[in-house]
């Protein structure tokens, strides 16, 4: 594309438009429960946990957090529930890479809503996956008690969390709380279960039962401070074993604490000097199409990603509408599988529409994912994709089975996998894609993002369809109008529904970032995938 054309210009707008309508709300998110609460925590002589993340990391250095819109609109009904009550992402210490995790407590005293739980156990997964310390910054009331039936008994809910810090400890991957506000009932295992505990004289503290609970129970009148602060678990049960008097010397012992940690042997995946793309990086948003049904090259897009600009296409004629590519990212050694929205012409010559898997594209692609595999090569997705190719000829020709190899490939393998959703990710070729079901080491999306089964207009004129035929068999006549209304109302909960704010609220993206620092997050996310183990990749049933 001429990046000077009108077309590229209006294109670059509408995508800084969109890049910053997610600021503007990630900075209503940074504000927690509001100036407020802010205020009073902080006359508490406690820092907010933005704040103490800030004191944690490196100077100078980048928070990439995770789950920022986690819970964004929902809960409303409860007064909402900001970036989920609890802030993560990955974050440098003395150099070390590393999770973390803290309460917010301006967001109901960092009470645990069903999406905290979820929150915190993406940590955790990310932390055992990638062989990564974690360190939990614990300022929490606890259960959010009105909602406790979707937060307490299951298999992922708060209980998890407690399993997952025996199973790190088992794992041998550093643990490291820091009490800094209170810290009861079940939640009080958390910290305890991690290798070290630290806490914070006089607003630090943890117990079972607190002392109205104790009260009601036994009968026992006891202050808080007695019951569960730090002199009494520093001095006296020994449940913690550092007593710090206040959040900086705390955050300052957590970073020596870390400096002396040893390390796992690195996975070992190809680095070599890094070098800037060919062409500017920002260009992508004059690339990327304001309107979400015109072609374009995504050629072009990974152009502006990868180092010198350069890709060794496999199979370049074959399989048009997935690229799939070996390049490098700041260094790192990638395969690339992206999904091409050009019209394009098969190896026969007959034309084929981008952003659909055929089964020549599908055939392809898992081949290039078997080939990652064996070479320990990290697999990166880019998704624009509205599916597996219908009808008669394409079923005629074992599309089922080919989208089913290439399921499998992404199943199975074990190199380390990044999804980028850029455009669309819909029904199975999200699946095909790797999707969140697939296990990605993160997962992101773009602000022109849109996951769902299928777009509003197709899922609108679909139930719509069948709304109409039942009529008919009833005898009874559809009447325009309520049909053209109905159609309306479905496309738009289906439309509410695709946006990266729907997604990145039930974190089935971990972040949207800003396309132009699309690099950053890969090396960002290989660099934290080399701490871990790649297991020997077997494809299972896989026939080619």
């Amino acid at each position: 594309m001429e990046t000077k054309s009108i077309e590229f210009n209006k294109n670059e707008d509408a995508m800084n438009l969109a890049i910053a309508a997610v600021q503007h709300k990630l900075e209503k998110i940074y504000q927690g429960g509001g100036k407020a609460r802010i205020e009073k925590l902080h006359a508490e002589g406690k820092m907010t946990a933005r704040e103490r993340i800030e004191k944690l990391i490196d100077p100078g250095s980048h928070f990439f957090e995770i789950g920022a819109f986690a819970g964004y609109q929902m809960y409303e009904e409860h007064g909402g529930c900001p970036a989920g009550g609890v802030v993560a992402g990955l974050g440098k210490i003395h150099g070390r890479l590393c999770i973390i995790v803290a309460n917010d407590a301006t967001v109901k005293a960092g009470a645990w809503f069903p999406i905290t739980g979820k929150k915190n156990l993406r940590a955790q997964e990310i932390a055992m996956e990638n062989r990564i310390p974690i360190i939990y910054l614990v300022d929490s009331a606890g259960v959010y008690l009105p909602m406790q039936d979707e937060i307490f008994p299951d298999k992922e809910h708060f209980g998890r969390i407690f399993r997952n810090n025996a199973r790190m400890s088992s794992m041998g991957i550093p643990q490291i709380a820091a009490i800094m506000g209170s810290c009861v009932a079940g939640g009080a295992y958390l910290p305890i279960m991690s290798d070290e505990a630290l806490i914070v004289e006089k607003t630090g503290s943890i117990f079972l039962a607190g002392p109205y609970l104790v009260k009601a129970a036994i009968g026992e009148e006891v202050d808080q401070e007695t019951l569960g602060g730090a002199s009494t678990h520093c001095e006296i049960s020994g449940v913690t074993d550092y007593k710090m008097p206040d959040d900086a010397t705390c955050l300052a012992t957590i970073r020596k604490l870390v400096s002396q940690m040893g390390s796992f042997p690195k996975a070992g995946f190809d680095r070599i000097q890094s070098e800037p793309p060919a062409f500017p990086p920002h260009e992508v948003s004059g690339i990327f199409p304001e309107n979400p049904t015109k072609p374009y090259d995504t050629l072009e897009l990974l152009k502006r990603i990868v180092d010198n600009s350069e890709l060794t296409q496999y199979k370049a004629e074959y399989g048009k509408t997935i690229i799939c590519a070996y390049a490098r990212i700041d260094g790192w050694s990638v395969g690339i599988v992206a999904n091409q929205r050009q019209v394009v012409r098969n190896a026969a010559g007959e034309m084929q529409f981008g952003g659909v898997i055929y089964s020549d594209s599908a055939d392809k692609a898992t081949r290039f994912i078997m080939n990652c595999n064996q070479k320990k090569i990290p697999l990166v997705f880019f998704h624009d994709v509205t599916g597996f190719m219908v009808g008669k000829r394409s079923e005629h020709g074992g599309i089922i089975k080919d989208g089913a190899k290439l399921v499998n490939a992404v199943a199975n393998s074990t190199v380390p996998k990044f999804s980028v959703v850029v455009g669309n990710s819909y029904g199975a070729g999200n699946y095909a894609m790797c999707g969140k079901a697939y296990d990605p080491r993160l997962i992101v999306a773009w602000p022109t993002a849109k996951i769902a089964v299928m777009g509003g207009a197709q899922a609108a004129r679909v139930l719509t369809q069948i709304q109409v035929a039942t009529l008919k068999s009833k005898g009874k006549a559809p009447d325009p109008k309520a049909e053209q209304e109905l159609y309306e109302t479905i496309k738009k909960r289906y439309d509410d529904q695709t946006t990266p704010y729907y997604a990145a609220a039930r974190l089935w993206v971990d972040a949207i970032i800003d396309p132009r620092k699309t690099r950053e997050f890969i090396s960002l996310g290989i660099e934290m995938a080399d701490h871990g183990v790649v297991e020997k990749f077997n494809p299972g049933v896989i026939q080619t």
